[in-house]
């Protein structure tokens, strides 16, 4: 098994960053901190932000244009040239405590989202969601803590992490209708919890663990351990791949009620793979 070290990228701290997002046509980084509702994001040498007012689970880049979906608590956004307009409103599909967490989009721009309770008072609980830029759809009901999500190069295998069943779950997954089907546990984790994550073109998973100081890589067949990359924040909360070469691993942390100096801030590490590209939304 292989093992790395992620360095810091800046000394910046986030309360709680996560939906990190690489885009190669801009060379440009994104991601959010959810609880503060800023999307960050790093182009030309220079770290823009935008205040949504709300928190906001993730930011998804757009097929047509350099803007992103965006999903807050309240509703789906669109965020094009410094301003968000609404496509979704949520308010009727959530309680009132939940928010909008991790989001992806398949490999024809179709988004999945989850939903999960926003504060320390009611039980957790939530859905996940497919979003076609019409009507939204429960594809996963009854989740404990919707987090990351990926798709296998063939398009015939989805992976979703829940956080508090402390498991990333394998389906089979119909490209067409974008439903999913057949859940079985690809595996689970004892020491913390199963965070965002992304998948590298050898279809591996690199998935963040929260309260466990590192990011995994799994095999997406047998969920075997085939890589440990060390980050010294405790809250490890998601990666992508970035880079002109898609070769380096960007890792999002949250410092939110931790003192260390580590915690919430930005790291990367070379881990010897190649990223897959995400997949943007057609929204």
């Amino acid at each position: 098994m292989e093992e790395f070290e992620a360095s810091a990228l800046s000394d910046e701290k986030y309360r709680l960053a996560e939906s990190p997002f690489y885009d190669s046509r801009f060379d440009r980084l994104s991601w959010v901190d959810i609880l503060d509702g800023k999307l960050y994001q790093w182009m030309d040498g220079s770290l823009q932000s935008f205040d949504f007012g709300e928190p906001i689970g993730a930011a998804i880049p757009l097929q047509r244009s350099d803007g992103f979906f965006v999903a807050g608590k309240s509703g789906l956004w669109k965020y094009e040239n410094g301003r968000k307009e609404s496509i979704f409103d949520l308010r009727n599909e959530y309680k009132s405590y939940q928010r909008s967490n991790d989001a992806k989009a398949d490999p024809e721009g179709r988004v999945f989202f989850g939903s999960v309770t926003g504060d320390d008072d009611h039980e957790a609980g939530g859905n996940l969601y497919r979003f076609d830029g019409n009507k939204i759809v429960c594809v996963q009901k009854g989740t404990k803590l919707s987090n990351g999500m990926a798709w296998s190069s063939d398009h015939k295998k989805f992976f979703f992490s829940d956080s508090l069943e402390h498991a990333v779950f394998t389906y089979d997954y119909n490209i067409k209708t974008g439903e999913i089907s057949n859940r079985n546990v690809l595996f689970h984790i004892s020491d913390g919890v199963p965070d965002g994550m992304c998948i590298d073109s050898r279809d591996r998973l690199w998935v963040a663990i929260w309260d466990g100081n590192r990011v995994e890589c799994r095999n997406t067949s047998t969920g075997e351990l085939e890589a440990i990359v060390n980050v010294p924040a405790a809250h490890v909360s998601s990666c992508c791949f970035y880079g002109n070469d898609l070769d380096k691993l960007f890792i999002t942390t949250a410092g939110d009620g931790l003192q260390s100096a580590f915690d919430g801030r930005l790291y990367e590490c070379h881990v010897g793979s190649i990223g897959k590209a995400p997949d943007l939304a057609i929204i």
